[in-house]
């Protein structure tokens, strides 16, 4: 019974550890990041075409908030021409923004107006 209970715990062990190893390797990815800031870009890009192509963002809305998602590539662009990577401060300014223009996203989509 002593050998079973080991022989479980044994091959629970090994059945976790490539997943364990998998999840280290993609943290210490190098450029996680930048995937991650481009991937919310292009997710808040499609929030918002599929709010025009619905009906719940007006013409209006959806041209500002747009120039407004241009402007934060912008700025991402020249903190990268600046030195190559983001400073972990620049990093937080892009994420804060993005965070903001989620929230006006979301506003906007459900604020009840119709085109």
């Amino acid at each position: 019974m002593k050998n079973l209970k080991l022989m479980i715990a044994l091959a629970g062990v090994m059945a976790l550890a490539p997943m364990v190893t998998a999840s280290a390797a993609t943290a210490t990815a190098p450029h996680r990041h930048r995937r991650g800031i481009e991937a919310r870009q292009r997710h808040q890009d499609a929030r918002i075409e599929q709010g025009e192509r619905s009906g719940a963002l007006t013409y209006r809305e959806s041209a500002r908030l747009e120039r407004q998602e241009g402007r934060i590539e912008r700025q991402e662009n020249r903190f990268r021409a600046s030195g190559g990577q983001f400073t972990p401060r620049e990093r937080a300014r892009i994420q804060r923004e993005l965070n903001r223009e989620s929230r006006h996203i979301h506003r906007q989509k459900h604020d009840r107006q119709a085109r």
